[in-house]
């Protein structure tokens, strides 16, 4: 995570001005990050971002299908404005047992909508202490169910 630069933001003019001001300063990826649907929909159609992270640890699920904060649309999106989505690598090494089985199947949903869709996927370790090297992450997005296109990049 050396060369990235994370914004959470709750206010989508916060965010806004935030990536205005650091798209100015460096050329380091931008990264967004937010529990609000919405908000992520609206600045990844709006804003020139890197990669959306997607937290998966504070969601809910609703009765009859997983909440993991990807859909088709958000894909879509993703793809038209070249934007990866983001793993939280931190999420799924540091929570108990139950919880990273409900990640994982999060994950693994998503994975699948960004294979259809063709959008990238990375690994993001914001810890020093959960950084994995590349064999580790292949290897995971392997038997998370990544295509091969898709593993080749993969490096934090």
């Amino acid at each position: 995570m050396e060369n990235y630069i994370l914004i959470h933001e709750k206010s989508f003019e916060k965010a806004r001005r935030e990536i205005r001001n650091l798209q100015k300063a460096n050329n380091q990826k931008i990264v967004f990050s937010s529990n609000d649907d919405e908000l992520n929909r609206k600045v990844m159609e709006k804003e020139p971002i890197d990669l959306l992270l997607l937290s998966q640890s504070e969601r809910r699920d609703f009765l009859k299908q997983r909440n993991s904060g990807l859909n088709h649309v958000l894909a879509k999106i993703a793809k038209k404005n070249n934007i990866e989505i983001g793993i939280n690598l931190d999420e799924i090494i540091e929570s108990g047992p139950l919880q990273k089985s409900m990640i994982l199947a999060r994950v693994r949903q998503n994975i699948k909508l960004c294979s259809k869709n063709k959008v990238k996927m990375r690994f993001i370790a914001l810890k020093k202490e959960n950084q994995r090297d590349s064999h580790d992450l292949k290897s995971l997005g392997i038997v998370l169910g990544m295509p091969t296109w898709m593993t080749k990049s993969l490096s934090l």
